[in-house]
């Protein structure tokens, strides 16, 4: 199967040409070496997590719009194995810099990308549009889809996630169900730990009896290793990571994130360094210290040059944690001092 030309070229823009959807690829603990797809702009989201990594949600939508054109992107995954191997990647994964469902054409999007090439597609969601009918159907195109599910609860559900009053609990843990029921790929849910809300014995069972209602393929946890949107979140220490996983574990298989993730990023086919690094920092921030390391590989003797070009483009902003410094897109929204 192949996308036509015709389609592609009907949808050509001057402004979507000139921004690029795709972005690494990136080292991934669950999906190795995954090409980023990102089909809307910065932070439109219809949650506003306390741990989010991309910063804050100003301001909270449940809009779906055609953000992007789905002939542009179809055109750019094109283009990107026109230059690389598919060697080169281990999976197409749409994630974007916020809540990827709310394009309005992703079905059409996915089945893009499954037609382009023998690649398996991710589809990493919050999962919050699927109590909509005509959402699970575009999204079931997808190999794989990992939604996230971090509460048992209707009251931590709002202090964790913080989420745009349409998309209530009970639609949240419906839709997850409901998809379950008639979707045949891979469903991966994701609980994402924060220490002292949903990392206690009492929060991780009441997670883990929605999700014996759900019937995941696997359960996936991670911890906020970035830089949260809230400075005062932080993950759990090693001990109660464990025990969760335990507990979770006699539900389905559990894998957990690795403090290290093999690989490294793909700069390679970009105009330049620094327009790489933005591109991938503002869906993926990245710490000083891994940025560093990566402007080794690609721009060895300028590291501090690109540096300083990062810092003075105005395209970036560097945000501190726990005295560690992150660098994300200058747009992104974090807390006064943050």
């Amino acid at each position: 199967m192949s996308v036509p030309e015709s389609d592609i070229a009907q949808e050509s823009g001057v402004d979507q040409a000139e921004a690029s959807c795709l972005y690494g690829p990136v080292p991934s603990w669950r999906l190795g070496r995954s090409l980023g797809i990102d089909p809307i702009p910065l932070k439109t989201c219809n949650w506003n997590c306390v741990y989010c990594q991309l910063g804050r949600t100003q301001p909270l939508t449940c809009r779906r719009d055609n953000y992007v054109l789905p002939g542009m992107v179809a055109m750019q995954i094109r283009g990107f194995f026109e230059i690389h191997s598919v060697d080169d990647v281990d999976w197409l994964t749409f994630v974007g810099a916020g809540e990827p469902l709310l394009h309005a054409q992703i079905g059409r999007m996915i089945r893009d990308a499954v037609a382009l090439t023998d690649l398996p597609v991710a589809v990493i969601t919050n999962g919050s549009l699927l109590y909509r009918p005509e959402v699970r159907r575009e999204v079931s195109a997808a190999q794989a889809v990992l939604p996230s599910l971090d509460a048992g609860t209707a009251e931590l559900y709002r202090r964790l996630n913080r989420p745009h009053p349409e998309v209530t609990f009970q639609r949240h843990v419906d839709g997850l169900t409901a998809f379950r029921q008639e979707y045949r790929g891979h469903l991966w849910i994701e609980v994402m730990l924060v220490r002292g809300l949903n990392d206690t014995e009492q929060a991780l069972e009441q997670i883990a009896r929605l999700l014996r209602r759900i019937h995941p393929d696997e359960i996936h946890i991670n911890t906020p290793t970035r830089s949260p949107a809230e400075p005062w979140v932080q993950g759990p220490d090693r001990e109660r990571i464990m025990q969760a996983a335990a507990h979770l574990d006699r539900v389905a298989p559990v894998r957990m994130a690795s403090p290290t993730t093999n690989g490294s990023f793909n700069l390679s086919g970009c105009d330049s360094v620094v327009d790489g690094i933005v591109g991938i920092i503002t869906r993926h921030p990245m710490s000083e210290e891994e940025l560093e390391r990566e402007l080794g590989r690609w721009a060895p003797g300028h590291v501090q040059e690109v540096l300083a070009k990062l810092a003075d483009g105005g395209r970036t902003r560097v945000v501190v944690r726990d005295n560690k410094r992150f660098w994300h897109a200058a747009s992104s929204h974090f807390p006064e001092g943050g």
